[in-house]
């Protein structure tokens, strides 16, 4: 571990403290340059804008900008360590933006006294971008910032906590059920956490076919159910009238156990009260609800997923975000909807289906990959992701009302 920490300190240092940094787009080595990039020339796209807000898209940098911002109230899963701590965590998505889908991005760190603070702040700025990223926001505010910031705002707001786990776990729950030979309208889920993440899961898939009456969510306390007294409006929405109590009661015959919540929860005996086939996504990071080797020894017919990268059916949000938000500024669109959402859902299951690039198998460390038990969702360096999950993003965007502009011709073909 201190080798680990030695060498991330190192790469956040050096050469140069942070991880991005800002680079000019036109020349700006002469006079004549700079009286085109500031006075008196800027003056010309300034009226522009000013004649029609639309132009900013046309003159400026905005189309490809996305903001990535927090407050530092759930950074990753060490907790409330404030904005300022959590600037690396911002600044490595920044990374992944401009890496995986050549958008430009910056993070921005918020301090607030009330959620309506951090709302109006968000607000007042989103204008300068082309689509904004909340993250590690604590539930339950970062349901009601996320829903007040998309009735406020023109461009899209998505927060990636919620809504990239839950496209990435249902891609990869819906090809794990068709390998086990199971419907997702038929399945028993467990959900293990009930915080931003768990509750944006349940509910795209049950967008996606499962049925709610089918879900048992269970948080610090127990088996969320209609007779508890405690829960806020979002958990209400997966109480279950139920006398069933505690993690054993609801497991037996369960098909599918999803964990957003800590480490070696799932106890081996736990695992074996599941229906056969069963499908374990045990996604708590950095250490599973239950490690595959344990998972494996306890039962055969299981297909398991968790959000590390040394293990197979890796769960990782950047199978999605950058792509969404790609697809999403190319049409200019003013939400990111369900129905986008689930476009990239079946963008990025279909992928899996696929063979896989000699190039992916090389950047993965495999000599083969094949569509099964051990390959349920692509590898994150696939370079296929990037044109078919922001053609399918951008496609639904128009085909759903939300796009600004039509999609560019031949776009990602």
């Amino acid at each position: 571990m201190s080798d680990i920490r030695e060498k991330a300190l190192q790469y956040h240092s050096e050469p140069v403290p942070g991880k991005i940094s800002i680079e000019l787009t036109k020349p700006a080595e002469t006079v004549n340059d700079l009286a085109l990039a500031y006075s008196p020339g800027v003056a010309e796209p300034v009226r522009e804008i000013a004649a029609d807000p639309n132009n900013a898209y046309k003159y400026t940098a905005k189309g490809n900008m996305v903001a990535v911002i927090s407050n530092g109230t759930a950074i990753l899963g060490l907790g409330n360590l404030g904005p300022l701590a959590s600037k690396p965590v911002m600044e490595g998505k920044a990374l992944l933006f401009k890496r995986f889908a050549g958008l430009d991005s910056i993070d921005i760190e918020v301090k607030h006294r009330t959620t309506e603070d951090f709302i109006n702040t968000v607000e007042n700025i989103a204008d300068t971008f082309g689509g904004i990223n909340l993250e590690d926001i604590k539930a339950p505010e970062c349901f009601e910032i996320e829903k007040a910031l998309i009735e406020r705002c023109s461009v899209p707001v998505f927060h990636d906590d919620q809504h990239g786990t839950a496209i990435v776990t249902a891609a990869g729950m819906l090809n794990a059920l068709e390998i086990q030979g199971k419907k997702l309208k038929d399945a028993l889920i467990v959900c293990l956490g009930a915080g931003a993440a768990a509750i944006a899961c349940m509910e795209l898939l049950i967008k996606c076919g499962a049925q709610r009456e089918h879900i048992y969510m269970l948080d610090r306390k127990g088996v969320i159910h209609t007779r508890r007294d405690d829960l806020n409006e979002y958990k209400m929405l997966f109480a279950n009238n139920t006398d069933k109590r505690t993690l054993q009661d609801v497991i037996e015959e369960a098909d599918v156990f999803v964990g957003v919540s800590g480490p070696d929860l799932l106890a081996p005996e736990d695992l074996k009260l599941m229906a056969d086939k069963p499908v374990v996504f045990a996604c708590s990071n950095p250490d599973p609800e239950i490690k595959p080797e344990v998972a494996n020894a306890a039962r055969n017919d299981l297909i398991m997923a968790t959000g590390r990268s040394d293990y197979p059916n890796q769960v990782n949000n950047v199978l999605c975000f950058p792509f969404i938000f790609r697809g999403a500024l190319d049409v200019r669109a003013t939400a990111i909807n369900d129905e986008m959402k689930i476009a990239a859902v079946n963008a990025i299951r279909a992928i899996a289906k696929e063979p896989v690039p000699e190039e992916v198998l090389s950047a993965s460390g495999e000599s083969s990959l094949e569509f099964g038990k051990d390959y349920i969702i692509p590898k994150p360096m696939d370079p296929r992701l990037l044109p078919r999950v922001a053609r399918a993003v951008a496609e639904a965007a128009v085909a759903s009302g939300v796009a600004q502009i039509e999609m560019p011709e031949n776009y990602m073909l």
